[in-house]
C-alpha cells in the first residue's frame, strides 16, 4: 500500500509574494492589496482561532462579552464578577492572548481593561458569530451590509461581487433542482427560493440607488448592474418552477380508491423510521413452486368464472353518498407581473374592438414600470406571445399566449423617461383580432 506523501506547509517566515509563481501578482490583484492593508485584523484573528477548539471558544466568547458590555473600561474586580463562572486559569490565559493581539490594552495608570480600536474592527467582523442561524444567512447577511453601506453611503463594489458571486450560486442551485424533474428536490427547494425573490426585492430599492448615485465610479457600476440581471434572473425562474411543479403534479399517480398518491407514499418512507423492518420475514423464506396438472387449472378457472358471474336475481345499487371531505390546494402564485401584463393586453383588446385604439401600442408601454427588475421580466416574456405549445397552458402564462397581439420589432432604439431604463428597443403591438383598415387609395385625375 503506497505511502501519502505529506505536503510540505511554507515556513513562518515566509512572506507572501513568495508563495506565487508569479510575485507581481501579489502587488496586482485588488484583493491582495486590500487585505495588506487589513494585515492587523488579519493576526488578530489568526491569534484567536489558533489552538484547540475549546479555547478558541473560550476566548472568542470572553472577546464578544466584552465588546457587548455597556461599559467602556472595565477594572481587574469588573473583569472577575463578569466571568465569575469561568476558572482563573483559563480566564487569565485567554485575558493574556488578547493583550498580546492588541484587542485587549491594561492601562497601569488608570488600573483598568479597555478594548483598542482594532479590537472593534475585529468585533465588525466576528458579529455574526453572535447571532441564532438562519436558513437564507448566506444571502440574509450580505444583503443586510449591501443596504447598510447604501444607506451609510459607504458601500464597496467588493460587497457587491459577493453578492454576486451567492446570487450566482443560489441561480444554479434552483436551476439544477429545477432540471432534476424530482418533486421531493423541487418542494425542498421552494421555500428557499420563495425567501430569496423575497429578499431580493426588499434590496431591490438599494440596488437601484447604488445605479443611480454612483455613475462616476465605474466598478462600483458594473457590479450594481450585474447584480440587477441576477434579480431579473430569479424573478423570470418563478414561471420555471411553476411549470416543474405543475409537471409533477400531472405525473403524481393515484393508488386505487383510497385517496393516496405516489407523493404520499413517497413522504412516509422517508420519515419511516427503519425501512429494513417492512421486509419482516419475507426473504427468511425460499420460493417453493407449486406444479398442478391441466385438468386442475381447467377445473380452477371455471369456478372462478362461475363465482365471479353477476347474479341476475339480485340486484346490486350504488353504495350510499358520503359527502366530501373539505380540502386545500395549494398552488404557486406566479409573480403579479405576469398577471398585470395579461391585464394590460387585455384594456388594448378592449379599445380596439370599440375603435379607441387610434394608434399602435409601443413596446415601452407595455414593459417599462419603475422598475429595472419588472422592466427586464416583461422583456422576457414578449417571446410568448403566439407561443402555440404555451397557449395549451391553463394558467395566466397560456393567457399571455393567447393574447391576439403581436410585436415587430427594429433595430432601433428610443430612449425613455424612466428612472432605471434609458433607452428600449423600438416596437409596436399589432392586434390580430381587429387590424387597421387599409388606406383608400387617391383618385387620380384623368387627363382632360
Amino acid at each position: 500500500m503506497n505511502e501519502v506523501t505529506p505536503i510540505a506547509e511554507p515556513a513562518e517566515s515566509a512572506r507572501f509574494e513568495d508563495l506565487f509563481r508569479e510575485p507581481a501578482f501579489a502587488h496586482d490583484s485588488p484583493l491582495a492589496f486590500a487585505l495588506a492593508r487589513k494585515q492587523d485584523a488579519v493576526d488578530a484573528l489568526r491569534g484567536l482561532f489558533t489552538g484547540a477548539s475549546a479555547l478558541v471558544r473560550l476566548r472568542l466568547w470572553c472577546f464578544l462579552t466584552l465588546a457587548t458590555h455597556p461599559q467602556g473600561r472595565l477594572s481587574r474586580d469588573d473583569v472577575n464578577q463578569l466571568f465569575h463562572a469561568v476558572l482563573p486559569e483559563p480566564l487569565d490565559t485567554a485575558l493574556k492572548r488578547l493583550r498580546e493581539l492588541d484587542l485587549l490594552v491594561w492601562d497601569a495608570t488608570a488600573q483598568d481593561y479597555h478594548l483598542s480600536p482594532l479590537a472593534h474592527q475585529v468585533q465588525a467582523l466576528l458579529a455574526p458569530l453572535s447571532s441564532a442561524p438562519q436558513d437564507d444567512d448566506e444571502l440574509s447577511g450580505l444583503l443586510a451590509q449591501v443596504a447598510g453601506a447604501q444607506q451609510l453611503g459607504v458601500v464597496d463594489a467588493a460587497q457587491l461581487q459577493h453578492l454576486h458571486a451567492q446570487l450566482a450560486r443560489l441561480h444554479d442551485e434552483f436551476a439544477d433542482a429545477i432540471a432534476s424533474g424530482s418533486e421531493a428536490r423541487l418542494r425542498q427547494a421552494q421555500p428557499r427560493f420563495d425567501r430569496a425573490l423575497a429578499l431580493v426585492d426588499k434590496a431591490g430599492q438599494a440596488l437601484s440607488a447604488i445605479i443611480r448615485d454612483h455613475h462616476d465610479n465605474a466598478r462600483l457600476e458594473k457590479a450594481a448592474r450585474a447584480l440587477g440581471q441576477d434579480q431579473a434572473r430569479l424573478l423570470s425562474m418563478a414561471s420555471q418552477f411553476t411549470r416543474a411543479l405543475q409537471q409533477a403534479d400531472r405525473q403524481r399517480v393515484t393508488l386505487g380508491s383510497t385517496g393516496l398518491t405516489s407523493s404520499d407514499v413517497r413522504h412516509w418512507l422517508q420519515n419511516h423510521p427503519a425501512l429494513h423492518t417492512l421486509m419482516a420475514d419475507a426473504l427468511s423464506v425460499g420460493v417453493r413452486p407449486v406444479f398442478v396438472s391441466q385438468h386442475d387449472l381447467v377445473d380452477v378457472t371455471e369456478g372462478e368464472f362461475d363465482r365471479d358471474r353477476p347474479d341476475p336475481e339480485r340486484s346490486v345499487g350504488l353504495p350510499p353518498s358520503t359527502a366530501a371531505a373539505a380540502g386545500s390546494l395549494d398552488i404557486l402564485s406566479l409573480p403579479p407581473e405576469l398577471g398585470h401584463l395579461v391585464n394590460l393586453f387585455g384594456r388594448w383588446n378592449e379599445k380596439a374592438a370599440a375603435g379607441e385604439q387610434a394608434t399602435a401600442p409601443t413596446l415601452a408601454e407595455a414593459v417599462l414600470n419603475r422598475r429595472f427588475a419588472h422592466a427586464a421580466y416583461r422583456m422576457q416574456l414578449m417571446p410568448l406571445l403566439g407561443d402555440r405549445q404555451a397557449a395549451e397552458l391553463k394558467s395566466q402564462t397560456g393567457d399571455l399566449a393567447r393574447a391576439p397581439w403581436s410585436l415587430a420589432m427594429t433595430a432601433n432604439l428610443v430612449k425613455t423617461q424612466d428612472t432605471e431604463v434609458a433607452v428600449i428597443s423600438e416596437g409596436h403591438f399589432h392586434s390580430r383580432l381587429h387590424p387597421r383598415p387599409a388606406p383608400a387609395a387617391e383618385p387620380t385625375s384623368l387627363p382632360e
